[in-house]
């Protein structure tokens, strides 16, 4: 276990804030709104305890799963038609050779110059993780980003309902409104924040497709309209598949950060060739 991934001031941040959130939400808000003793009080913090739970978790795997490098006996296949000579296979093979780590680099392998090396299927660096976003933790953080907006938007709905039922008619809760507007504030800004990135990453998921490729798809698009052709994300197989592919097979375990048993190891991926 990498426990010095954890020496981070970004990952010390959302520590702080999930329990910051937790404690306001259930014993601030919630306890206000509803009574902890009530059924409805404990039904409440039972389903936001889960779904802070399982945002942790997929938070932890996020920060200790390695996200995938190029293993050092990789080599790539070169495949020349035109041209069978040594000269030109050599030369195939520097293509494929990343400039700064000078390792061979797979399909959709990415060099992260903060880890300083080459990432299977990079989507990016996310400095909150202190960790890159890749091949084998690319669910777990799209796992975190949905439990992240549940408890956001969950939390804000609360502290809101809470807010109205309160009685503000008197002179001393003046503090106490400012605690509930600045909280309200924050909690609700990263509803929208959270709710953004998680519409954006449903997106990715739904094309098969990463931050990375998705910008340099663009400008492959705007290459081939030049030129009177269509370009297509070649590892598009269609929706249903790229979901598979990525959260698995088993549509129960979609929401389970652990559970990777599907993934393989991110050298090669299906195309949209070998399906049409």
């Amino acid at each position: 276990m990498e426990v010095k991934k954890f020496l981070s001031i970004h990952i010390l941040c959302v520590l702080i804030f999930v329990g910051f959130l937790y404690y306001v939400t259930i014993f601030v808000f919630l306890d206000d709104l509803l009574s902890l003793q009530s059924s409805a009080g404990k039904f409440h913090s039972l389903f936001f305890t889960s779904v802070a739970s399982l945002c942790v978790l997929s938070f932890f795997v996020c920060v200790l799963k390695d996200p995938g490098g190029v293993p050092s006996s990789y080599l790539p296949d070169v495949e020349d038609h035109e041209a069978s000579d040594q000269e030109s296979k050599r030369s195939g093979l520097l293509k494929k050779k990343c400039e700064k780590c000078s390792e061979y680099k797979p399909p959709r392998a990415h060099h992260c110059r903060i880890c300083k090396r080459c990432i299977l299927r990079m989507d990016h660096h996310c400095a909150w993780i202190n960790n890159c976003v890749g091949h084998r933790n690319y669910k777990a953080f799209v796992t975190l980003v949905f439990y992240a907006t549940v408890a956001t938007i969950y939390s804000s709905v609360i502290l809101v309902s809470d807010a109205l039922h309160k009685d503000w008619r008197f002179a001393d809760m003046m503090p106490l409104k400012l605690f509930y507007i600045a909280t309200g504030v924050v909690i609700i800004g990263l509803s929208v924040t959270l709710g953004t990135l998680l519409g954006w990453h449903i997106y990715l998921t739904i094309r098969n497709t990463t931050t990375i490729e998705y910008y340099e798809g663009k400008r492959a698009a705007w290459l081939a309209s030049k030129s009177g052709m269509n370009y297509r994300h070649p590892y598009d197989v269609g929706s249903y598949k790229n979901i598979s592919l990525i959260l698995g097979p088993n549509m129960l375990k979609w929401l389970c950060p652990t559970a990777m048993s599907h993934i393989k190891d991110g050298l090669s991926f299906p195309t949209s060739r070998e399906f049409s």
